[in-house]
């Protein structure tokens, strides 16, 4: 079980902040707020708590306990983070998921999702992507791909289509956002005209493999988006390099440091650099 007994002792004079999900040992949370907080001299202890899910409220009361500032939590808890939360933003309350989380002064938690605020920035300011007027498609239909289809049509995106295996799913999330633009499932078997850009936002790539979509979604000026990320291709953007020649290929690193930024922002009141810490990131 999770126990927050595991953090080294507190650094006298440091703020705490952690990162929670199952798995945890694998984020990269840690390093992009230590190098967010060097830019302003701030001394900041950032640690990794495995949590499973039910266990999230348990974490978190030690992690308060412990003067805790902020928490990123990553899957699969981000619902229960939601959920628990006693006061939410307008990005939680649209996707009823959470990715950060804080306690007021009164010692409330609170909830945001910056995840469809890291996407967009990374599309646009790193990739150089415009989305007006874009057709877009996503893959899965979880709290990853909820937290962004709000920001995703406030950025002008003109129609989404969603493919998961879960059909029930998939028609949720169009009946909870159907008035925000227009909204579609697709069978995995079913034809398509290709899409501008087709975003992965399932977990297929922490098995090693690639989510099943129909090739017809494809083609050679498709722009292809997985938000997970390795240190090679990721299996989704290998597949669709061999499917439709596709070259114009982007892995998820460009928003997990702009989703970092946001909740560093909502806790320290501080805005960093995201460009040196992404370079950074990549070269490790």
């Amino acid at each position: 079980m999770s126990d927050v007994s595991l953090i080294p002792l507190r650094v006298p004079g440091a703020v705490l902040c952690a990162v929670t999900g199952f798995p945890v040992s694998h984020s990269r949370s840690p390093f992009i707020h230590r190098a967010f907080a060097e830019q302003f001299g701030l001394a900041l202890q950032y640690e990794r708590v495995e949590a499973r899910p039910g266990q999230l409220p348990h974490t978190l009361e030690q992690l308060q306990e412990l003067g805790c500032r902020g928490v990123n939590v990553t899957v699969p808890l981000k619902e229960e983070a939601a959920a628990l939360a006693a006061q939410v933003s307008p990005a939680v309350q649209a996707t009823g998921a959470s990715n950060t989380l804080w306690w007021n002064a009164q010692g409330a938690l609170c909830a945001d999702n910056t995840d469809g605020t890291g996407l967009v920035r990374d599309l646009t300011l790193n990739w150089g992507l415009s989305l007006k007027g874009l057709r877009l498609a996503i893959l899965g239909a979880g709290g990853a791909a909820a937290g962004v289809i709000p920001p995703l049509f406030a950025a002008g995106v003109t129609a989404i289509v969603l493919l998961n295996r879960s059909q029930a799913r998939a028609e949720a999330l169009i009946e909870r956002f159907q008035a925000l633009g227009t909204i579609s499932t697709l069978q995995p078997e079913g034809a398509t005209v290709p899409a501008d850009l087709i975003i992965n936002a399932t977990s297929a790539g922490l098995s090693g493999e690639a989510p099943v979509f129909p090739p017809a979604l494809l083609s050679p000026q498709t722009h292809c988006y997985d938000m997970f990320y390795t240190s090679t291709l990721t299996p989704f953007l290998a597949a669709c390099q061999t499917l439709a020649s596709c070259n114009r290929l982007r892995d998820g690193m460009g928003m997990l440091v702009e989703q970092a930024a946001a909740a560093f922002a909502l806790w320290h009141g501080l805005e960093p650099e995201t460009s040196p810490v992404l370079t950074a990131l990549r070269a490790r």
